[in-house]
């Protein structure tokens, strides 16, 4: 009996230990994001104004040591921004509003320093993102209608669906209690791959890239 006792108190400190290593919350990000764009001159997209944007989700920061985590979690996040570009058979040129919704899963490490002041750390964070698009607009609408072809097509068509960054931020994060912290910090969100699904293969404009920028001001709590 005493060495299942024993037994017992082993497991169920060895599980306290370990759940002590994984911190779950909840993270809220309003942003600002853009569209960085690269043609030829002939169809000469722009960047022309960036958009506001929100999101937000789950986040999981695992320790695997004092100052080090794996930080990953599910995020709804917002992206897009305001392109133009020049239409060489009508010489005029056009603008779109694009805003994209994406479910992303980060896949980063947190480094965290010892006490700045007390209760304070601050963390550094690298890494990268995977996500994918689950819902799109252009100019405010899901279907958009070509202004050059008169053909309609839903705004989710005009992105490729999956999606990839580079992700870069630091901040603070708070003891508020035993298990309780909240944190503040900004992050910059790097697209890697070209997102055009439509003016290249639609519209034949040859070597058109778009890809996601984003800066975010990462709030929330653990617990």
């Amino acid at each position: 009996m005493k060495k299942l006792l024993l037994a017992l108190l082993t497991v169920a400190a060895s599980t306290g230990a370990a759940s002590a290593q994984v911190e779950i919350g909840l993270k809220l990000s309003p942003s600002v994001t853009n569209l960085r764009t690269e043609s030829p001159s002939a169809s000469s997209f722009q960047n022309e104004s960036s958009k506001l944007a929100i999101g937000g989700g789950l986040i999981v920061d695992y320790f695997f040591g004092q100052n080090y985590a794996f930080s990953t979690g599910l995020q709804l996040v917002g992206k897009g921004g305001t392109i133009s570009y020049f239409n060489e058979s009508d010489q005029k040129r056009y603008e779109q509003k694009i805003g994209i919704q994406y479910l992303e899963i980060p896949v980063t490490v947190k480094l965290f320093t010892n006490d700045v002041a007390t209760d304070t750390k601050l963390y550094f964070q690298l890494g990268g993102s995977l996500g994918g698009a689950i819902a799109g607009k252009i100019d405010g609408n899901k279907r958009f209608t070509d202004p050059v072809t008169g053909n309609e097509n839903k705004a989710l068509d005009y992105v490729i669906l999956p999606d990839a960054a580079v992700l870069l931020g630091f901040g603070a994060e708070y003891q508020l209690g035993q298990s309780t912290k909240v944190f503040a910090g900004l992050s910059y969100h790097r697209g890697l791959l070209n997102i055009d699904n439509y003016f290249e293969d639609e519209r034949d404009l040859s070597d058109v890239t778009l890809k996601n920028s984003e800066f975010a001001l990462d709030l929330g709590i653990k617990f």
